[in-house]
């Protein structure tokens, strides 16, 4: 029989789980290797041949580090809040709970399919209670704390210092007091609302919905927010320690944004008291005497006050349209599109030469970023100088090309640094002193003060919907919000039959009055954390995840952290990193944990694509809606040394393009099916040979194809296939064979080890599949040891045909814990080298050279094994050459007469 692969991979599946193979315990003689995966969300669709990529991996390494003597923890769960679930119930009736865990049932048939040697008495969800209490339990640790900037950690609220005036005015003012200062607070916040679904929506959900059809608003409500500010600089400062990408470390800062500048205050004309001004952040306090007016967010609560009765109606009808528009939409509106805006009415005083200037409200000014502010220099802002020149307002230019070419800011902005002019007390300066100069004298009048700012917002950490950890906070008939106390853990969801928010959002926990409704008159936060919750912490419950009585033992945090290989989609590059850091310095300051950051190395795989088909003639493609087409309605017509694609209906020419496997797309491939007809081990296999890790690829069944023959051969330098009997093991050599096998070998070791090392898993495989070429060519029988050492070099990439191939050698025991082979250094110095042979000019054939002639200073020697080489002495007889070309080390051209 041939390479058998669906009676092979169920068997040692079986044994992997029946002996708990990959069962990782605390063991202090080994050194330990931490390798995780990002935490996968369970969807209804399951699995698709892009998802198992970086779990193959995460998997590679983890049994190669086994091999190495590594004590490995490799631990897989689920981050089963979410969105989806919800819609599912919100549309079926059906709990989040019955749906989520249908889907995580498939994932784990799916993943186990695949044989990843994780630890499954490990296996958690966020969705479990026991998980979820300790979710809780972190973020009571962030509402009990302050941060204090003095000492630049986070301390317990407890510690907070109370100034005397607010103790002198009683127990709620200090509580109110404390309330401003914790790292979890209520704000009124603007969200996305969905009012199709009645949810508020992550930034990231809303491209979904609205393309999806729905109408996505803006509006304030009263919101948990986590101070992530506070951690601003510290996020920035440490990521220096980290093996991270150069993109994703970039992209990281970027999303922070540390900016060095003046908040300045703008007095409001004809208006007095501490209200009566307007504070903005600028990076470029040289320009304030070109501000020629101001512009507020639509959102900036002074707007409805500053708003005079004039303009009123058309302010308000600005705010209103402007809510139906998506801070993306507004961003790119801000860089590409055409500026709209209304002026207020107000006018503002400029600190520096006291001249009246007015405040207008803009959509490309976001409340999220500094004050939700600006003080606009349109003769040295791009926006502001399309804002200007759409309202017809004045453009003065303040600064000059340190060259003195001269420039004309009527037509465009100068953003760049130079001189100051037109500016007063900071004429002739260049940028640099002028900025030093002018922020000095705002800090002398009172008018201003230098400042940090950081494009970092606080996190929106409520959510108007059911599935999800609910807060362990109650809120008091006073006012006063408290916790519900560490023994009250978990506050489980009730149940409840109606998973709809209310029309006025409304969640849905507020309908089960019996749950919220406390006897003391209390009620309990009726918002649920966010699906980020969750996956904020999971890497440290993996450490310890039975533990009942704290959320992991210090001895195993201390023993496992930090992560040693984090494994995911780019899509998390910023938002869940930045969360998980945040969350985890928190528990760093407050002792709970032992590491500054979670995660050394990180690595984000490619996406594996997927094919659709477009018409291939650009006028068809542009008319009209666009037409996409997936495998099942394209036929495939091989013309030799080309592929056509035509509609197999209207037999309309077609082009191929690669695009991210999605469901909509209809380009998924199910692993199920390619594992019925290849296998598991062909499938981790191709996964890993397509290219780089870091890099993107498309999904080619020929390529399937073709690691499933390469295992085939694989198979059979092991196994007889005579027709009329079962496999039966081949007769193999001694030891590790001829000298040449030998070497052929070791040279194999030595690479596979070495890019393993490096994550380089596609030039592993090329590695093993030159080892077999090799050996079959030959036709020398593989030697017992090098057949042996075969296995173990198989086994990260495909542990199944490893297993029964060990096993065929007589080995009882499973290879999971067999000792790495190392390379012989000997074997590694090449006997000999190539040089090419060439007779006039023409390649005629390679010659092998000993090494113990130095390309260099051997010149003559080697030039007469080269004329004594049949290659060139069936053309060159008994003439001699009329010349003889030697380029040392590479090549010998024998010119004839």
């Amino acid at each position: 029989m041939p390479y058998d692969h669906a009676t092979i991979e169920p068997r040692w599946q079986a044994y992997w789980d029946e002996h708990q193979s990959f069962e990782a315990k605390i063991d202090e003689a080994r050194p330990k290797y931490y390798v995780l995966d990002m935490f996968p969300y369970p969807s209804g669709s399951g699995l698709h041949v892009g998802h198992p990529e970086g779990y193959t991996a995460t998997d590679i390494m983890a049994r190669y580090k086994r091999m190495r003597g590594f004590n490995v923890l490799h631990p897989m769960g689920w981050d089963s809040f979410g969105l989806p679930a919800e819609r599912y119930a919100m549309k079926t009736g059906t709990h989040p709970r019955d749906r989520t865990y249908e889907c995580i049932d498939n994932f784990k048939r799916q993943l186990k399919m695949l044989g990843f040697s994780y630890d499954w008495s490990r296996e958690i969800a966020t969705t479990d209670p026991d998980y979820y209490k300790w979710t809780q339990w972190i973020f009571l640790q962030i509402w009990g704390s302050w941060y204090d900037a003095e000492q630049d950690k986070a301390r317990p609220i407890s510690e907070l210092p109370i100034p005397a005036e607010v103790e002198a005015a009683g127990d709620r003012a200090v509580h109110a007091y404390r309330d401003e200062h914790r790292l979890a607070y209520l704000h009124d916040a603007p969200v996305n609302w969905c009012p199709d679904l009645r949810v508020v929506l992550a930034n990231e959900e809303v491209a979904e919905q609205v393309e999806a059809g729905h109408e996505v608003i803006r509006v304030p409500m009263h919101q948990w927010m986590l101070k992530i500010t506070a951690y601003a600089q510290r996020l920035i400062d440490d990521l220096d320690d980290l093996d991270w990408s150069p993109s994703v470390l970039e992209m990281q800062r970027n999303w922070i944004c540390r900016s060095e500048g003046a908040e300045v205050v703008f007095e409001l004309d004809g208006q007095a008291g501490p209200d009566a001004q307007l504070r903005v952040f600028t990076t470029r306090p040289d320009t304030l005497f070109g501000a020629t007016y101001m512009v507020l967010a639509p959102e900036h609560p002074l707007v409805s006050t500053i708003t005079t009765d004039a303009q009123r109606d058309a302010v308000e009808a600005y705010v209103k349209t402007t809510a139906h528009r998506t801070e993306r939409e507004r961003q790119v509106a801000a860089a590409e599109g055409d500026k709209t805006g209304v002026f207020t009415g107000a006018h503002a005083i400029n600190p520096v030469n006291d001249q009246r200037i007015p405040i207008w409200i803009a959509d490309y000014v976001l409340m999220g970023y500094g004050t939700g502010a600006i003080m606009a220099v349109p003769g040295h802002d791009a926006r502001d100088h399309a804002f200007a020149r759409t309202m017809g307002l004045p453009i003065v230019q303040v600064v000059a090309p340190a060259t003195g070419e001269p420039i004309d800011v009527q037509a465009q902005a100068y953003p760049e640094p130079g001189v100051a002019v037109n500016s007063g007390l900071i004429n002739d300066l260049p940028t640099a002193e002028a900025k030093q100069k002018i922020t000095e004298w705002l800090t002398a009048q009172a008018k201003g003060e230098a400042r940090v700012n950081y494009k970092l917002r606080d996190w929106l950490f409520s959510r108007q919907r059911y599935w999800g950890e609910p807060f362990p906070l109650i809120h008091k008939p006073s006012g006063e919000v408290a916790s519900v106390g560490v023994d009250a853990l978990p506050v489980e969801l009730p149940e409840v039959d109606d998973f709809n928010p209310s029309e006025t959002g409304e969640p849905p926990l507020a309908k089960a009055l019996s749950w919220v409704e406390l006897p003391d008159g209390s009620r309990r936060e009726t918002n649920t954390m966010p699906q980020w919750a969750g996956s904020c912490w999971y890497y440290l419950r993996f450490c310890d995840p039975r533990n009942a009585s704290a959320p992991w033992s210090s001895e195993a945090e201390q023993y496992w952290m930090p992560v040693d290989l984090y494994v995911g989609g780019a899509e998390h590059a910023v938002l869940h990193l930045l969360y998980a850091r945040f969350w985890h310095k928190v528990l760093f300051d407050l002792g709970h944990v032992s590491t500054r950051e979670p995660f050394k190395k990180l690595v984000n795989q490619g996406m594996v694509l997927g094919a659709t088909y477009v018409p291939r003639d650009p006028q068809a493609a542009s008319a009209g809606p666009k037409r996409v087409f997936v495998s099942d309605e394209v036929e495939e017509i091989n013309l030799g040394d080309a592929v056509e694609y035509v509609h197999k209906q209207t037999r309309e020419p077609l082009t191929i393009q690669w695009d991210k496997m999605s469901k909509s797309r209809g380009n998924v491939i199910n692993p199920d099916e390619v594992i019925a007809e290849y296998g598991a081990d062909t499938m981790r296999l191709y996964e890993m040979f397509m290219g780089p890790l870091e890099a993107s690829a498309p999904w080619q069944p020929e390529g399937v194809a073709g690691c499933f023959r390469f295992l085939g051969r694989a198979y059979r330098l092991f196994f007889e296939s005579p027709k009329d009997a079962e496999d039966r093991a081949r007769d193999l050599g001694e030891g590790q064979g001829s000298e040449r096998q030998r070497r052929l070998l070791h040279r194999t070791i030595a690479d596979v080890s070495e890019r393993i090392e490096r994550m380089a898993f596609n030039t592993a495989i090329s590695s093993l599949m030159v080892f077999v070429r090799d050996v079959e060519k030959d036709g020398e029988t593989l030697g017992r040891d090098a057949a042996g050492i075969f296995c173990q070099l198989l086994a990260p990439f495909a542990p199944h045909l490893a297993e029964e191939l060990w096993r065929a050698l007589g080995n009882p025991q499973s290879l999971t814990y067999e000792p790495w082979p190392q390379a012989d250094p000997a074997l590694l110095v090449e006997d000999s080298w190539t040089l090419v042979v060439q007779v006039n000019g023409k390649r005629r054939g390679e010659l092998k050279i000993p090494a113990s002639l130095d390309p260099k200073q051997a010149k003559d020697e080697i030039t007469e094994l080269a004329m004594a080489s049949e290659a060139v002495s069936r053309f060159v007889g008994d003439k001699p050459p009329k010349r003889v070309i030697y380029v040392p080390g590479r090549l010998v051209n024998i010119v004839l007469g």
